[in-house]
This record gives structure tokens, C-alpha cells and sequence, in this order.
């Protein structure tokens, strides 16, 4: 019989990275770059291969959670439970349409929920509601869906994030920074005619007060 250290050594998913990892559009693709953050959008995958199903999402409530939580660190693609997916950073996350977990994450969630309310002028507004909307702002018949930019580039809040062309970007402190599931990088020219990213709900939460966790690669 087969020591389980070479069974390891020998199993298809030893060397190859998983389908997890979400880039700012919202995709997922495989990387062996870490993320910062997990979340999910319910069950996509199948734990008997580790591979993703066809569907990229099975709820609307796509959420952003901590990787350890009260020591709980979660098996990844190893049951038929919801599929832990990963984040560079929380930037990256809101891009991709997802918010705070009121779970793992109350405290950060309740200051999103309070920033959100301020942002879009409502009141005691639920998880559920705010599922709601972002699922309207950030598909476009399954797709990614890409908004103006209200405001010149540089007067975006810190964690707002673009597109240009194939290319994403984070603004921080009014300029534009690479994406790469590695982290960022200075924007090598100046954006010419962005494509807003982040859900435009998102973005009046952010304006309202709300300061993402940021990769170290974007505050060098």
C-alpha cells in the first residue's frame, strides 16, 4: 500500500493550484499567488474533483470572510459545502461584487452596513437588500457589469477599482496601481477612459467613510 506522503505527492491536486481565486472582474482562475481574504457565492464546485461546476454563482449573497476564524480554518473544495474562494485584498472582493460576512466579520460588516446607509441615503437596511442590489450593479446578463466613472479618476475613494482595457486597477490616494494576483504595481501611463469596477453602491459606501483592507503591495 501507498505511503499517504506519496499518495499526496501523486494526487493531481499537489502541484496544480485550485480554481479559486477571484480577480477584480469577478472571474475565477487558478493561481498559486495566496489571497488575503476567502468568501463565496454558495456551492460551485465539486468536492470529488476540486473542480468548479459550470456555474460561477448559486446565491446572490456573495460575501467576503477571514481566512481563520476562532481558529476554524476551512478544508478547501473538500465537501459539498459552500466554495471557498479567495481575495487579494477587500478592494478586489468589492470589485468583484461581494461584501462583508456578518458572521466572521460582524464588526467590519456593521461598518459597511452604517457606511452603505450613509452612501445611498437609506435606512436599516439588510443583507438581503444590499444582495440585492449589488447583484443588479455588478452582472450584466452573467457577465461583469462595467459602470462610468462619476469622477475624475483621482477624486475616486481609496479601494475604488477600473478598467482599462484587459487591464484592472486600484486607485489609492488618487492614483492608479496594477492589478496582478500577485498584488500592484504602479500604472506604467495614464488612464484614458475608464470602465468603473466597483458596484456603484459599494462606491458611495467607500465615499461615506468605509476604508477596505488594502494589500501591503498597494500601500508601499
Amino acid at each position: 500500500m501507498a505511503s499517504s506522503e506519496s499518495l499526496i505527492r501523486n494526487s493531481p491536486f499537489a502541484t496544480r493550484p485550485l480554481q479559486n481565486r477571484v480577480t477584480p472582474l469577478g472571474d475565477i482562475i487558478a493561481t498559486p499567488h495566496r489571497g488575503t481574504f476567502t468568501g463565496n457565492r454558495g456551492i460551485i464546485h465539486d468536492p470529488a474533483t476540486k473542480t468548479l461546476l459550470k456555474k460561477r454563482w448559486s446565491s446572490p449573497a456573495w460575501i467576503t470572510c477571514l481566512c481563520e476564524f476562532r481558529g476554524w480554518r476551512r478544508p478547501v473544495m473538500a465537501r459539498r459545502s459552500w466554495t471557498e474562494l479567495f481575495f487579494l485584498d477587500e478592494a478586489t472582493a468589492f470589485a468583484a461584487g461581494h461584501r462583508p460576512c456578518f458572521f466572521c466579520r460582524r464588526e467590519d460588516a456593521n461598518r459597511f452596513r452604517a457606511a452603505w446607509e450613509r452612501g445611498n441615503g437609506v435606512s436599516k437596511v439588510s443583507a438581503k437588500a444590499m444582495d440585492a442590489q449589488l447583484h443588479l450593479e455588478r452582472l450584466d446578463h452573467g457577465r461583469k457589469r462595467l459602470h462610468a466613472v462619476p469622477v475624475p479618476l483621482a477624486e475616486l475613494p481609496d479601494g475604488a477599482m477600473v478598467q482599462r482595457g484587459e487591464e484592472s486597477f486600484l486607485v489609492v490616494q488618487g492614483r492608479a496601481l496594477l492589478w496582478s494576483p500577485a498584488g500592484y504595481a504602479p500604472a506604467e501611463r495614464e488612464l484614458e477612459s475608464p470602465m468603473l469596477l466597483t458596484p456603484p453602491s459599494t462606491l458611495r459606501a467607500l465615499n461615506a467613510g468605509y476604508q477596505p483592507a488594502l494589500h501591503p503591495t498597494a500601500l508601499d
